[in-house]
């Protein structure tokens, strides 16, 4: 295999390095739109299926409103060649592959694509084999041959591949899976018939602290490298599929566009819950350049079927709401006119491509209603207002969700109906099962000259969050497992990032409190941590800060520090626990990259939870 090189650390990770670190590499600017073949064909592709999904896309007027890439999915390999390495396409599923000389070629295919103005991704694996040979082997197009020439994915060829798929073959995106470093221990049946060579696991998805998660992020790391220098356009999108395992919720923004937050989806509504709370409370793990991935809408199957539109367009509004990639999941060929305009409202579109690239922040979390705010670029804020129920319900929406006066107008805009309405204070909405009301709103900010940080997620990077023990969250909707169901003794949970970055929250999702005193906006990290804040042109940064009233330790005191590109702005004293909250402020004119740093004096094993309150960029 090829050599690993070792992450860059800095002698301190809390020193302010005047850079933002989140990954700006790519074309994900937005969040990415299109279609990919799984959900719909699993492994069974051809060419025509991804033809005719693709003349779907564009004759339907999809592509115009931003459905560009046509991702194949697992199923597109024969083999690898010995001795050169070189991969082979199934020219019996993709005719146009297959050249004059023998060797086969998917350039033809990609250049169809390019043709019709949509752009082409492949799919690979991080290990030597692919998710379908290990999990789905009885499904269809598995690669053929040798135990060499069964080996498909990018383990040992990462250079190789990368240069043949984005170079040579013309693909403008990749999805690399993570099953090959999961599922082949030497006790594995298939391993001890010889069918495939042991790689002894850096995964256990069901335990982030039996994972080697620096071994895993090099791993993806180099993938991240090869695709930079053999596109050095930057017009490439790099999707990590680690389904939440691996503690990636707290480095995929650092290293791809795009990361997948949990386990597939299914069409069930209770996975769609699953899957949306994974990335639910990561507002600050997102930003333009690289996004939180819930997987690909299942609009049109199962429970969001032509049968069924009010899940369906919940299941669109939120993941447009989260800035999720858009990616259809449907066999296309078959769509009605419904499922088309559902997919393609434009006003719904708006909402997940708009340029401030927040991704909407939970302003009511609770088991059975959610209410989503947006900040958006033109200053309106996009809201959504979820029963996750399968009955009936009501929910009042209060001005202070959207951080606007109480005492002035909010006009409200029903982004699917298209119908207007004015309250103050607060509106009581009643809610169909499993309904979502999305709206725009227009109101009075409660900070006339600026803006939260919390408001605007998309600019704020959490460098370094405090996390020094990553621990599955539990505030995930553990729907079952379709391929387990309860085959095993209990659902647990399973996704790092619990003590990560909050907006308006503790990191464990508690009320922000110093000392008694409550603030309902705010950064919510624990100490030792360093946040990075992009600064638009705003002249003065303020907060009120002291360590959280949920803290446990409580043995070191906090120190609160403001630099900006590089140079110290401002600092308190050390604060402990239980002591008032102290306001400070810093001149930030002229000032790119703010940086946070909350530090104790020696490390700790498990940081308190520190407050940001109130934290603002000020004209």
């Amino acid at each position: 295999m090829q050599a690993v090189v070792p992450l860059a650390a800095s002698a301190d990770p809390l020193d302010p390095t005047a850079r933002w670190t989140a990954y700006a590499r790519g074309a994900a600017a937005l969040p990415p739109m299109g279609w990919a073949s799984w959900n719909a064909f699993n492994s069974d592709i051809d060419e025509e299926k991804v033809l005719a999904s693709a003349r779907v896309i564009v004759d339907s007027g999809l592509a115009q409103k931003g459905y560009r890439y046509i991702d194949i999915d697992d199923g597109w390999w024969l083999r690898r060649n010995q001795p050169d390495g070189r991969m082979v396409v199934r020219a019996a599923k993709f005719p146009s592959a297959q050249l004059p000389d023998g060797r086969t070629s998917f350039r033809p295919l990609t250049d169809q694509l390019h043709a019709m103005g949509l752009k082409a991704g492949i799919y690979s694996d991080i290990g030597r084999n692919s998710c379908g040979q290990i999990y789905t082997s009885t499904f269809a197009n598995q690669p053929e041959g040798s135990v060499a020439e069964r080996e498909v994915g990018l383990y040992g060829h990462v250079e190789q591949d990368i240069r043949l798929y984005f170079q040579e073959w013309g693909f403008d995106l990749i999805k690399v899976d993570g099953c090959g470093i999961r599922g082949l221990p030497a006790s594995n049946p298939l391993v001890k018939a010889g069918v495939y060579r042991a790689l002894d696991p850096l995964i256990d998805s069901d335990s982030v602290g039996a994972t080697d998660v620096a071994a895993v992020r090099r791993l993806y790391q180099q993938v991240g490298t090869a695709i930079e220098s053999v596109k050095p356009d930057n017009d490439f999108i790099y999707s990590i599929c680690l389904w939440g395992s691996a503690d990636v919720r707290s480095w995929a923004k650092d290293v791809g566009s795009i990361s997948r937050t949990s386990e597939d989806i299914s069409p069930k509504w209770s996975r769609m819950l699953h899957n949306l709370d994974s990335a639910a409370r990561r507002a600050l793990y997102a930003h333009p350049g690289s996004w939180n991935d819930p997987d690909m809408l299942f609009v049109g199957s199962g429970d969001f079927d032509t049968n069924h539109l009010v899940e369906a367009r919940s299941h669109f509004s939120l993941w447009a709401m989260l800035n999720a990639p858009l990616m259809i999941g449907y066999d296309l060929r078959k769509a009605d006119r419904a499922l088309i305009d559902l997919l393609g409202n434009s006003r719904v579109i708006a909402l997940n491509q708009d340029p401030a690239g927040n991704q909407a922040v939970l302003a009511f979390d609770s088991d059975e209603v959610s209410i989503f705010v947006k900040a958006l670029s033109n200053g309106d804020r996009a809201v959504a207002i979820l029963n996750r129920t399968s009955a009936p319900i009501e929910a009042t929406l209060l001005a202070s969700h959207m951080k606007f006066l109480p005492d002035a107008d909010i006009e409200l805009t029903d982004v699917w109906r298209n119908g207007h309405s004015r309250f103050r204070g607060q509106q009581n909405f009643a809610l169909g099962a499993r309904e979502t009301l999305l709206f725009t709103a227009k109101g009075t900010r409660r900070l006339a000259d600026g803006l939260y940080l919390s408001e605007q997620p998309g600019s704020v990077n959490p460098a370094i969050d405090g996390v020094t023990v990553p621990e599955a969250e539990p505030m995930i909707y553990r729907a079952l497992l379709p391929w387990l169901g309860t085959r095993a003794s209990r659902e647990p949970p399973r996704y790092g990032g619990w003590g990560g970055a909050q907006a308006d929250a503790t990191p464990y999702g508690q009320q922000l409190t110093i000392s008694g005193q409550r603030f309902d906006t705010g950064i919510g990290v624990l100490a030792n941590s360093r946040l990075e804040v992009r600064n638009a042109g705003y002249a003065r940064f303020t907060a009120t800060v002291g360590i959280d009233q949920s803290a446990r330790d409580r043995s070191q005191p906090v120190t609160f520090t403001v630099y900006g590109d590089g140079k110290l702005l401002a600092r308190t004293p050390p604060l402990r626990f239980g002591e008032k909250p102290v306001a400070i402020a810093a001149d930030v004119r002229g000032v790119k990259l703010i940086e946070l740093v909350a530090r104790t004096p020696a490390a700790m094993r498990f940081p308190d939870p520190v407050v940001w309150g109130e934290a603002a960029l000020r004209r």
